[in-house]
């Protein structure tokens, strides 16, 4: 997914197992709050989206923002739940993902 422009994922719930290869592959997953969907929002897809909240660092499960802006021109923001869960995941999704975390480590860089 990162390869094909992926940044983030943003869903209702994730499985573990997914949640964690998006992390592994540097795609930073993001959680609705309880009770907010994309149906909820009214989301048809002519949306575009910025994450906000982020430019002090990340931590697991912090509270970032999305901010939808609609092509009416409204914009909306919405609370979301950063689901990078462990502090060693922060390190593998700051690099990147995992195979570059483990390359640069044992490069000793």
């Amino acid at each position: 997914p990162m390869l094909l422009g992926v940044r983030a994922v943003i869903a209702q719930s994730f499985e573990r197992i997914h949640r964690s290869n998006l992390v592994g592959m540097g795609v930073l997953p993001c959680q609705f709050r309880e009770g907010v969907s994309a149906q909820t929002l009214h989301l048809d897809g002519t949306e575009t989206f910025d994450l906000v909240g982020m430019a002090e660092g990340i931590a697991p499960r912090q509270e970032v923002s999305l901010v939808i802006h609609r092509k009416s021109g409204e914009t909306e923001t919405v609370p979301l739940i950063l689901r990078i869960d462990t502090p060693i995941e922060v390190d593998y999704y700051l690099h990147g993902g995992i195979l570059p975390y483990v390359l640069r480590q044992l490069l000793g860089t």
